[in-house]
C-alpha cells in the first residue's frame, strides 16, 4: 500500500523537477499548488506514523516483553524529536530524520540509540565524514555486538566508497566477528572481492531499534 503511494509521489515530484524551472504563469501556480499537495501529504503520513509509534509504545509499556528494552528504558527515546527522527527515517525522509537526531544527541550526548540513527542517517545522505565520527564514538561506549557489527559494517562501506579497499575488507571481518549473525559484512565482504555490487547497510537497524 504505501510503495504505490510513495510511488505516485515520487512519479508527481519528479515531473515537478523536471518543469519548475522553466515554468510560468498558470503552469508554475499549477506546479506550486502540487507542491503544496506533497508537502501537506509528507506531514499527514509523518503525523499518523508518529501517532501510530506514540500507541505502539503505550503497548510496549503495557508488555515489556514484546518490547525492544532500550524502547522501553531510554528517556531520550521517548523525546518529540527522537519520535520524529524515527518517523522520519523510518520512511527514508533522511535529511529530516539527521536534523531531528542532531536534537537528541545535543541533549543527550551519550544516547547510542540516538547517534546510531544519527550516524545512518548521515551514511544514507552520503555525508560520510559525519557518519564515520558517529559511528567511531558509539563503538567503544556500547556492548551491543549487535550494534557494534552494525558501526563497523557501516565505516566498512564508507571506507570502499573511498575505495579504501583493504581498510574496508578489514572492518567487515570485525564486523562479522562481533556478530556473525549479521549477514550484510559477508555480503559487503564477496563485494569488494568481486568489485561488483552494492554495498549494504541498515537493513537490520530499524528491527533492531
Amino acid at each position: 500500500m504505501f510503495q504505490h503511494l510513495f510511488a505516485t509521489m515520487n512519479e508527481m515530484l519528479d515531473e515537478i523537477l523536471v518543469h519548475y524551472p522553466q515554468a510560468h504563469g498558470s503552469t508554475k501556480e499549477d506546479l506550486n499548488q502540487k507542491l503544496t499537495l506533497l508537502k501537506s501529504m509528507s506531514d499527514g503520513i509523518v503525523e499518523e506514523w508518529l501517532r501510530f509509534e506514540e500507541k505502539m509504545g503505550v503497548l510496549r509499556e503495557g508488555h515489556p516483553n514484546h518490547a525492544p528494552e532500550a524502547q522501553a528504558v531510554l528517556p531520550e527515546s521517548r523525546t518529540e524529536a527522537f519520535q520524529r527522527g524515527q518517523g522520519y527515517y523510518k520512511l527514508g525522509m533522511f535529511d529530516l530524520a539527521a536534523q531531528a537526531f542532531e536534537q537528541v544527541v545535543k541533549q543527550y550526548p551519550d544516547s547510542i540509540v540516538g547517534r546510531i540513527y544519527l550516524a545512518m542517517a548521515y551514511l544514507q545522505l552520503n555525508e560520510f565524514n559525519d557518519a564515520y565520527r558517529h559511528f567511531q564514538f558509539i563503538i567503544p561506549l556500547t556492548e551491543s555486538n549487535k550494534l557494534k557489527a552494525i558501526s563497523y559494517n557501516a565505516l566498512g562501506c564508507i571506507q570502499a566508497q573511498n575505495q579504501n579497499l583493504e581498510k574496508a575488507q578489514e572492518y567487515f571481518n570485525i564486523a562479522h566477528k562481533a556478530d556473525p549473525s549479521f549477514q550484510e559484512p559477508l555480503a559487503n565482504l564477496k563485494i569488494c572481492e568481486s568489485n561488483d555490487g552494492t554495498f549494504q547497510y541498515g537493513s537490520e537497524l530499524s528491527s533492531f531499534m
